[in-house]
């Protein structure tokens, strides 16, 4: 260091600056950066590993099994917290970094902080073509990195050391940003990684982040105020935003000054506890006969913190079509979705403005006990769906109620793919707020044991005796299980109740629902299948390390769970389920999906005029 500056490589002042960057949590001051996930290659091992070496203690890097693993884990860790802290993914150029691609996608469509840092080609193309490079003939900067650019809310290719001075703040700015946050991608040719330069010493200063509170407009609010005094049903529905905006309070208050119902969509499972007055269960197509009842009658709702997917709309089938919507959202993009009347900000400070502005208002007492009546016939539903006896064929629900009625409140459920998302959403009751995260957003298979070992890694800084509990079903397995090793290297415990039906069952029942015949879903029905054999799931899970048992019913799963609470390294408990019976039967709304217009199979054509006939309850974007 000389003159205030300081010679380093682009790859160690990454890492410098990153160890740099702190954030205030509920009081206590943590390294904005909770370390990374990486494998190394070529492009990644020689100038950012021997970086990374230097501040192992800081930024704990764990080793990845798979690059697309690597990223699921890394969300799991932004969601459990909730995304004021993130992990960094690196990867090497190549087949390496190609396999981040579709972790990128799922932060990209949940809104999750994810910092990329992939090794590119060389910048002075000396050694082209190297290897696994893509080439392109027209265009020679244009490579496998730039597959991210769709994917990534902030995309760069670091092609100067100096670079990094505007960059590494732009990519931080925008993971904290409310409205834009995202994954970041910073592509590292492998010779300027090592390059140095003479960075001014105050760019390593410790800096303290915050997290953005955007106070919304007072016309949006004053004109919000207005549409919701003159509702006589209004309906709140609340979305993952409000957790990230830490308001389920100002929710809960809101909802219980002015008498109106909340539902939950699927990223906003656990923004009330199951036991609350107002809370009338989840919407849509994975929902509640409860909360969609009261959507088909709601004359204004207001969505707080949701980007409205259509299985929280049931692909926009399930308000009244005259129902008027107020979105309060930190992302104008979302805000403004089907002609609602836009709120863009903060949800804590958003729902405490409206509230403000509508002092006195109550809605009806008639429509909260109407909602509150049909919440208890779904409590009774539920009741029902997850017990077992009476020679029932084992379930999902009936899983998901044995674990619910043994974990401790604060452990944390995932979900991601298949129909187990269904399942969750529909039967789970909380116990405690934020405690459940099912990733619908892109719904990949494989982040069910992926991103619980990721929030695993966050629960262990926050809550290190509570359990991170995944359900993940025999398809989401196959396709992605090795971080059931990753964990236990790690000495990060996870539950993983793996759920066996025959292949992948949920989608061979739409198959089925929409008048096709089984085909290429259940491994019983693969016409390439020669010789089908049954999984040793457990036997597999105990060649990674874990503690794994097979159950044979609900029963034997709830002694199983016991023995798994007080294990002190990962336990999977595999149970078979039925392809075909046991399924959550209530609580769907329509859901559009594509269907043959013409087919020679009568039961094909019947199904595709049903749809066709439920489409006229469809919302036209007004």
């Amino acid at each position: 260091m000389s003159d205030g500056l300081v010679t380093l490589t682009t790859a160690q002042a990454i890492v410098r600056w990153l160890d740099s960057q702190f954030i205030m949590i509920d009081g206590e001051e943590h390294r904005l950066c909770g370390g990374g996930f990486g494998i190394f290659g070529h492009g990644n091992v020689t100038c950012l590993g021997e970086a990374l070496h230097n501040y192992q203690d800081s930024l704990p890097l764990y080793r990845g099994q798979n690059e697309q693993s690597m990223g699921f884990a890394a969300a799991g860790y932004a969601k459990a917290w909730l995304r004021q802290r993130f992990m960094f993914c690196t990867a090497s150029a190549g087949p390496g970094t190609a396999n981040l691609l579709t972790a990128s996608a799922l932060a990209h469509a949940n809104r999750l902080p994810m910092m990329l840092l992939c090794g590119d080609t060389f910048l002075t193309r000396l050694p082209d073509p190297v290897l696994q490079q893509m080439e392109n003939f027209y265009d020679p900067t244009f490579g496998v990195n730039d597959a991210f650019k769709p994917v990534s809310r902030y995309w760069d290719r670091i092609t100067h050391p100096a670079q990094i001075i505007q960059s590494l703040p732009a990519a931080v700015a925008t993971m904290l940003d409310p409205g834009d946050c995202g994954p970041v991608f910073l592509g590292l040719p492998q010779d300027v990684q090592g390059w140095t330069y003479d960075y001014p010493a105050e760019f390593f200063e410790k800096k303290l982040h915050h997290i953005r509170r955007q106070t919304p407009d007072a016309t949006e609010i004053a004109q919000a105020a207005a549409l919701l005094k003159t509702a006589k049903r209004p309906m709140i529905i609340a979305g993952g935003g409000v957790q990230y905006s830490q308001a389920v309070a100002e929710l809960t208050s809101f909802a219980e000054s002015h008498g109106i119902p909340v539902v939950e969509t699927i990223a906003g499972r656990a923004n009330m506890l199951n036991s609350h007055s107002h809370n009338i269960g989840p919407i849509g197509v994975t929902g509640s006969n409860s909360a969609n009842t009261i959507a088909e009658r709601a004359d204004v709702i207001i969505a707080v913190g949701t980007r409205l997917q259509d299985f929280t709309t049931g692909s926009w089938t399930a308000f009244a079509k005259e129902a008027r919507f107020i979105s309060l959202n930190a992302a104008r993009h979302d805000a403004g979705k089907h002609s609602s009347l836009p709120v863009v900000g903060d949800a804590k400070l958003g729902l405490n403005a409206l509230s403000e502005a509508v002092v006195g208002y109550q809605a009806d007492s008639a429509w909260l006990k109407l909602a509150q009546a049909e919440r208890q016939k779904w409590d009774s539903y539920v009741a029902d769906n997850v017990s077992y006896g009476d020679n029932r064929p084992n379930s999902y629900a009936q899983a998901i109620g044995v674990v619910n009625a043994l974990c401790h409140k604060r452990d944390r459920v995932v979900a991601a793919a298949g129909g187990l998302p269904a399942e969750v959403t529909a039967n789970w009751r909380t116990l405690d707020i934020g405690t459940v995260d099912v990733e619908f957003g892109f719904s990949c298979m494989g982040y069910e044991i992926s991103g619980a070992w990721g929030a695993r890694i966050a629960q262990s800084q926050r809550e290190p005796e509570r359990d991170t509990i995944t359900f993940c079903g025999d398809g989401s397995y196959l396709m992605l299980n090795s971080d059931i090793y990753s964990s236990v290297l790690s000495d990060k415990k996870i539950i993983a109740l793996v759920l066996d039906n025959g292949g992948f069952a949920v989608i061979n029942k739409l198959q089925n629902n929409m008048g096709n015949e089984s085909f290429n879903n259940l491994i019983e029905d693969c016409p390439t299948v020669t010789q089908p054999f049954a999984v040793d799931f457990a036997a597999h899970a105990a060649s990674m390390g874990a503690h794994a048992e097979t159950v044979e019913n609900p029963a034997e799963l709830a002694e199983a769970f016991k023995r798994a609470q007080k294990a002190e390294k990962s336990y999977v408990i595999v149970m078979k389920v039925d392809a075909y019976e046991g399924w959550t039967a209530e609580g769907h709304t329509w859901w559009e999906v594509g269907t043959p217009h013409i087919s020679d199979s009568p039961k094909v054509q019947k199904a595709h005029e049903d749809v066709e006939s439920a489409r006229q309850r469809q919302r036209r974007g007004v």
